[in-house]
């Protein structure tokens, strides 16, 4: 009997149960191993046919590398994988159940559908999408579509961060996996609610085909690709839009203005992997991205042991590999505690213990927070950033203008000293002065 689960096959009839391989691959994690490749297309036999690696880009290579028609390798995560073989053994469970109670595969391969289904829904709750969102992934699930991205954006504080999600169906079973999201910050003007990007080309029996899309880097990367006349274009529909590019006979000879820095240099996406609902959120990936720092608390080191640390991408070194930014790390040892930073400062929030507490995890999440400080001797309005790498906090104005902090901090110690010296001193002149008056 072969055994299929994810894109993992395993034969129990050479090699017993899936317990050894989830057995080998604790231990590899447990060595600091993160990732494994295989070959999609032949059993796994024994633990020769996985390669194990501690990088992420050493196991892309790998995989690459070896890769062939009917002997296609793939990289993933040693977590997912191990994760993907207790489900196997779970449905081995449960399809032995129903046999010997005169049921079917075919049933016990249904429930496993809805489970798969209800997981997946957890898990973008858990990353905090929407509800419509984990609607139209229901409905790409029932069409056994074996490929789907969903998009998402969140309000920059320029512009707009698209999201894409990415799912796929396994070659060997119907079972659905999200490993990753893609997060780009684009500074051009958001799309405005019902618009989305459209890509119309004219056939050579001059009827249009209209593309609709919700992302801008793959709408132009689609109307690159076109090669006689086409049209890129934003709006409700083919009859309400806006041109942004055009195309005569596949050489472009039309930008508009405001999208020339969007069309010649997109921004690139930075890719975040999941596992199984764990890994940044939604709203941690599109912060990330605007270049702010995200507290997780819930690492793992290569050794496998839990650690805390905020996150910040590294705008400073090349892309890797894969053409993403690397990370920067500050763990507790570093020092930053946002909490005792903004205790220094006289914002009015920290007054209310919820407020403050709520303060304290929009920044943790990488947000920008609006506090209410005292300026010019009135209550104003500020964004708050963490800046961890500097052990600071950043204020901004409404308008984006950076403030000075030091306005807004409390009296420390020293100052209070410095004003009670000089409040002294100026005493004792006035007294001098009283004397000397007296005495004329």
């Amino acid at each position: 009997m072969e055994l299929k689960s994810g894109n993992y096959v395993a034969i129990d009839q050479k090699i017993g149960n899936g317990e050894w391989l989830i057995d080998y691959l604790q231990q590899q994690k447990a060595g600091g191993y993160d990732w494994v490749v295989y070959d999609t297309d032949n059993p796994i036999t024994s633990k020769w046919d996985l390669h194990c690696f501690i990088d992420e880009s050493e196991a892309l290579d790998f995989a690459k590398e070896y890769q062939q028609i009917w002997n296609w390798h793939e990289a993933v995560p040693i977590g997912t994988m191990i994760y993907d073989l207790k489900e196997l053994e779970r449905f081995r469970s449960k399809e032995s159940d129903l046999i010997n109670n005169n049921g079917t595969s075919l049933k016990t391969r249904k429930a496993m559908n809805l489970n798969n289904l209800e997981d997946l829904k957890d898990e973008m709750k858990k990353l905090g999408f929407s509800d419509p969102l984990i609607a139209k992934m229901e409905e790409h699930m029932k069409n056994d579509d074996p490929a789907f991205k969903l998009y998402d954006e969140v309000k920059a504080s320029r512009g707009q961060v698209d999201i894409t999600l990415h799912f796929k169906q396994s070659g060997q079973s119907d079972y659905y996996y999200l490993n990753r999201l893609e997060a780009v910050h684009n500074q051009g003007k958001p799309l405005e609610e019902g618009q989305k990007y459209m890509v119309i080309t004219k056939t050579e029996e001059g009827k249009n085909i209209v593309k609709k899309m919700e992302n801008v880097g793959e709408a132009i990367d689609f109307f690159k690709q076109q090669k006689g006349n086409s049209e890129l274009a934003v709006g409700k529909d083919a009859a309400n839009k806006s041109m942004l590019a055009n195309m005569e006979e596949g050489k472009i000879n039309y930008v508009s203005r405001d999208f020339k820095r969007e069309f010649y240099a997109p921004p690139l996406p930075q890719t975040f992997w999941l596992d199984h609902g764990k890994g940044f959120s939604k709203e941690q990936a599109s912060n990330l991205v605007q270049g702010r720092s995200v507290y997780r608390d819930d690492l793992l080191s290569r050794e496998g042991t839990p650690y805390k640390a905020w996150m910040q991408l590294d705008t400073e070194k090349e892309r890797d590999r894969q053409n993403n930014l690397t990370f920067r790390q500050f763990t507790d040892a570093y020092g930053y505690d946002v909490k005792a930073l903004l205790d220094d400062y006289k914002i009015k929030e920290m007054a209310d213990p919820k407020k403050a507490e709520s303060l304290v995890t929009a920044l943790m999440n990488g947000n920008r927070p609006m506090v209410t400080v005292e300026k010019d001797g009135q209550e104003t309005k500020m964004y708050l950033e963490t800046a961890v790498r500097y052990s600071k906090l950043n204020f901004y104005a409404e308008n984006g203008k950076p403030e000075k902090r030091e306005q807004f901090q409390k009296e420390t110690g020293l100052e209070m000293s410095n004003v009670f010296a000089k409040k002294m001193e100026q005493g004792k002149d006035k007294e001098v002065a009283q004397g000397q008056g007296m005495g004329v």
